[in-house]
């Protein structure tokens, strides 16, 4: 069976205890899991916005400790929705920035990728930019609810189960967090601005899909931070999710009401 990958987040507002568990997809391969049903509309219920202050930031990124570093992209038993090669894996840069445009159906989208926090996640982004993989592919997902505030994007088929036929490890800021440490796994602030992979959970699960964060958001530090977005980029998106999402994805979420195609993807 595909599995989806998950953003996970608890949120406690003060006085009111609230679980959301909202589902971002990214990779998958034939390990066991399942897809979020769908849930209509209609049973949704209105949530109350949480304390965003009551969560820490996220942990600032440490300088890089080499000029250059090693990756690894082990392939994946699920075979990637267009041809793409993996990244190439060694000497890969952690210095200076990758300027991208994503150009969609809604408007331009300007992201500011920084190899020093995330170095084998840009090196695969910019591959698969640079191959097309993204080209033509819709924006899945749209996350609308208080203290969760995303667009994802990156699965070419469009259902959030495609992937590049590769994965490889988090980076900033689950590298900062030892395994075993609580801390790893309570929330935080995720910024609005920024750009983060979506996983399958841990054991090194990233693919393509990423998300586009445009209001501060608490999660776990489990997803790898690797840009920003510019003011035109968050523009765009916050046009987009004033439609809202069409509610059929069960743990929130769904189909933006307003579609996003990714047309092309240009790094500068």
């Amino acid at each position: 069976m595909m599995r989806t990958s998950t953003i996970r987040t608890l949120l406690a507002a003060t006085g009111v205890g609230l679980a959301l568990v909202a589902t971002a997809c990214s990779s998958s391969d034939n390990e066991s899991g399942g897809t979020a049903s769908a849930t209509p509309s209609a049973t949704r219920t209105t949530q109350q916005a949480p304390d965003l202050s009551a969560y820490p930031a996220l942990p600032a990124a440490p300088a890089p400790s080499a000029a250059t570093v090693s990756c690894e992209y082990p392939s994946t038993p699920q075979q990637p929705p267009k041809p793409v090669k993996a990244p190439t894996t060694t000497d890969v840069s952690t210095s200076g920035s990758a300027a991208v445009t994503l150009t969609t159906s809604q408007g331009p989208i300007g992201l500011q990728l920084d190899r020093g926090q995330a170095p084998c996640t840009v090196n695969s982004f910019v591959s698969l930019a640079q191959q097309g993989y993204f080209d033509d592919t819709p924006c899945h997902r749209l996350v609308t609810s208080p203290g969760l505030q995303v667009l994802q994007c990156g699965d070419p088929t469009g259902k959030g189960s495609g992937g590049p036929g590769y994965r490889f490890a988090n980076e900033y800021p689950t590298t900062l967090f030892a395994a075993n440490d609580p801390a790893g796994q309570q929330g935080m602030r995720y910024p609005r601005g920024t750009v983060a992979m979506a996983n399958s959970g841990p054991g090194g699960t990233n693919g393509s899909q990423f998300f586009l964060v445009y209001e501060d958001s608490v999660l776990p530090p489990q997803y790898t931070v690797f840009g920003t977005i510019s003011d035109e980029g968050l523009a765009t998106i916050e046009k987009v999710a004033a439609a809202g999402d069409d509610g059929s994805m069960s743990a929130g979420g769904g189909k933006p009401n307003t579609p996003v195609q990714i047309q092309t993807v240009t790094v500068g």
